[in-house]
């Protein structure tokens, strides 16, 4: 077979890879066919929408059940992604002029190729456009400008992008004759952002490497030919969801028309890479004179971990959990301390974190050395470990429990994070509500697993936020009580953004907003809080309970077989990642599928809250005794 550019990412990687793949040499200047082409492609640019998809969830540290690796997420999005890409090609024909090849003309799809030293190279184009005056290529991605569009500014003055947008392209403001950056912000900042593009793991540089690949192809394919003279009207761009564009709800029968939106914002934008991807050629190359030696010496013996590894990311290396990284513990490794990301300062003055701490055989939590623990809540963590005791501060607990006002709403959503916006007032990976599950407790401890829960689930695929707020406002009393979930900044964001998209409910709605409380400020801790409510800062910013069984991490995943038996392991829809699937499949589903499938995600957003219920209910237990002799900090067997 031919390498193509999703083989060069993953040959590159490491010098294991090409190992591991069992590459023959004599395979590599065969034809590969473009539907293999294809699948290869489409899996990477699915995987891509899935983790676009959470990444623009709400900003927390804690593990979330969407990230779930299922493969019926990425088929579930197939639809999405093909209408980014032809959203993608009518919009590039629209802004560049000339003729568009793209997306569903698969046949007369622009392929480039070359070999080299035995080896053929082969690449797809996903958007060609030409004109009489040049030549673009465009590579479709799956994510947003959000990735882009940081803004830096000098100290006390407002901030900027390194981006000028005209027409719909953004360019670089360097490569934009006597523009004046430092005018705006310290042309550190402009370059040190520039840089990150030239880091093929970093999530701005990973999609230009992947641009630069193509260009490399393509340039050496007319090179081959000795038609470098046509280079000149070549001009390389990412085309990519336009964070800023709002869906102004035109439909043609039930399809969305994806029109330029009031403030002119196209659904895709433009990112002008030509200057990037020339800059990257010498990189690349150095990338296929390394994937060249490493196939030749197929040496498949370890090498130390790396961020090309793609530890924890959609990106992660195939090989990673069942070979390279499977000496990591699932549970309490090195890697589980807390608010870590800066590592541990050894005694000579250096740093080591992340996967160097297993390169070095700092494999598991007790491995760290002492000597290296300087944090509180990391003498806890190893503590509750190495002698199986439970952390409580119950005086926190009970104090956080006084702040709960009744009636409770233990709120819980689902939502559907779309690449391209649904219903009116929609952008990009909005995380759009589908069902919510509400349980009531009344007063403590008092509450019905089913009496007292209201769930609402779409039917349809259609528009119904206005009936979900409705009944929302129909059992939550804005006036009164608290807006309770784990993680409530997910549940305030929906609100709030309900509450824009439907004025007439804003009032209401916003009231419910002003009324979040964060499961997690009883387990772990709100620092702002608990400083307020009379705590010492280091007491505050300490967790409140910790269990081994946490392993660094208050996920309700982790948290709820702390403090109680419920299990998921039994319903047909056990997490989010299924939930999203399942509603995503409506118009495939059968009657009788879609009953069954209906009544499960009712099951499973209804467990999400009577789960809360029982754990604040292990709280309240957990806090009964509060002792009168000062001992309400303790460590227990």
């Amino acid at each position: 077979m031919a390498i193509t550019k999703t083989d060069f990412i993953n040959y590159t990687r490491c010098k294991r890879y090409a190992a591991l793949e069992e590459i023959k040499r004599e395979k590599l200047d065969a034809d590969i066919s473009y539907q293999t082409y294809k699948e290869q492609e489409l899996k990477e640019n699915l995987s891509e929408i899935v983790s676009s998809m959470y990444e623009l969830n709400e900003e927390t540290n804690e593990e979330t059940d969407l990230v779930e690796k299922v493969d019926r997420q990425l088929e579930a999005m197939m639809d999405y992604y093909k209408l980014v890409e032809i959203e993608a090609g009518r919009i590039a024909t629209k802004t560049f002029g000339g003729n568009s090849i793209y997306a569903e003309k698969t046949k007369d799809q622009e392929c480039f190729d070359f070999s080299m030293h035995g080896i053929r190279y082969l690449c797809y184009v996903d958007i060609y456009n030409e004109s009489e005056e040049e030549i673009n290529i465009i590579e479709v991605k799956a994510t947003t400008t959000s990735k882009y569009l940081k803004t830096f500014g000098h100290p006390k003055s407002d901030k900027f992008p390194i981006w000028l947008k005209k027409d719909n392209v953004y360019y670089l403001k360097g490569e934009v004759d006597g523009y004046d950056i430092d005018a705006e912000m310290p042309l550190k900042k402009y370059n040190e952002f520039r840089a990150k593009m030239f880091n093929r793991f970093d999530d701005v540089g990973k999609y230009i490497y992947d641009l630069a690949i193509q260009r490399y192809f393509i340039e050496h394919e007319y090179r081959s030919t000795h038609t470098e003279e046509k280079l000149k009207k070549f001009h390389y761009y990412l085309a990519v969801l336009n964070a800023e564009y709002i869906f102004d709800g035109t439909y043609e029968g039930s399809v969305p028309i994806y029109n330029p939106d009031s403030e002119g914002n196209e659904l895709i934008t433009f990112f002008d890479m030509t200057k990037v991807t020339e800059e990257y050629q010498p990189f690349v190359d150095a990338d296929r004179e390394k994937l060249e030696r490493d196939l030749n010496e197929l040496d498949a013996s370890s090498c130390p971990l790396s961020v090309s590894c793609g530890y924890k990311k959609r990106s992660e290396c195939k090989y990673f959990a069942p070979l390279c990284g499977s000496k990591i513990p699932k549970k309490n490794s090195s890697l589980n301390y807390i608010h870590n990301g800066f590592g541990f300062l050894r005694e000579d003055g250096t740093r080591i974190k992340g996967l160097d701490l297993i390169n070095e055989g700092y494999i598991n939590m007790l491995d760290i050395p002492e000597e290296w623990i300087t944090k509180n809540y990391h003498h806890i963590q190893r503590e509750s470990l190495a002698f199986d005791k439970v952390y409580v501060d119950k005086e926190k607990i009970a104090a956080g429990l006084k702040q709960l006002q009744y009636p409770i709403y233990h709120l819980d959503f689902e939502t559907m994070p779309c690449p391209v916006p649904r219903f009116r007032g929609e952008w990009p990976y909005i995380q759009s509500p589908f069902e919510f599950s509400l349980h009531i407790e009344r007063a403590p401890g008092e509450c019905d697993k089913d009496e007292d829960n209201i769930v609402f689930l779409a039917k349809t695929h259609q528009d119904e936020r206005e009936d979900m707020i409705k009944l929302m406002l129909q059992y939550m009393n804005p006036n009164e009580g608290t807006l309770f979930a784990q993680n409530v900044a997910f549940e305030k964001g929906r609100i709030k953004e309900l509450a824009s998209m439907f004025p007439e409910y804003r009032t209401d709605l916003m009231k419910l907003y002003d009324r979040g409380f964060d499961l997690l400020w009883l387990v772990n801790t709100n620092s702002k809080m608990y400083e307020e409510l009379g705590f010492d800062e280091e007491r505050a910013k300490t967790f409140n309970f910790y269990d081994k069984r946490l392993s660094g991490s208050f996920s309700i995943k982790k948290t709820l077989p702390v403090f109680s038996d419920l299990s998921y392991d039994n319903l047909v829809v056990k997490n989010g990642t299924e939930a999203i699937v399942e509603y995503a499949n409506y118009e495939k589903m059968s009657k009788e599928e879609f009953d069954l499938k209906y009544q499960a995600l009712i099951i499973y957003c209804k467990q999400d809250t009577w789960a809360m219920v029982e754990i604040l209910n292990a709280l309240r237990e957990l806090v009964k005794d509060l002792s009168k002799n000062g001992e309400n900090v303790v460590m227990f067997t």
